[in-house]
């Protein structure tokens, strides 16, 4: 059972620019990774993220990523964040 539960698009492309071109559009990168299983480009709501991290075990938390209808069992990694906002800018999945 999730303790919580993203909702993410995919998306395309891996790398700087697209993960610029991603936040331009106001959502934040993220990637699923692990489980000898290709990558998983996703992005996420940032008001979704904001609220998870707010939560004081967000990294040991059971958390769902549901992908335009396929959903993954994954736990957060890392969290990187702006030097000078100190807001979220990428996130990284784990899969269990």
């Amino acid at each position: 059972m999730a303790d919580y539960i993203f909702n993410a698009q995919k998306r395309e492309t891996a790398g700087k620019g697209a993960a610029r071109a991603c936040r331009r559009e106001g959502r934040i990168p993220a990637v699923i990774y692990g489980g000898k299983q290709e990558p998983v480009m996703v992005s996420l709501d940032p008001v979704q993220v904001e609220k998870a991290l707010d939560l004081t075990n967000l990294y040991s938390m059971n958390i769902e990523v549901d992908v335009e209808g396929k959903k993954y069992s994954v736990k957060c990694q890392d969290v990187q964040f702006h030097p000078v906002s100190d807001k979220a800018i990428h996130v990284d999945f784990l899969r269990k």
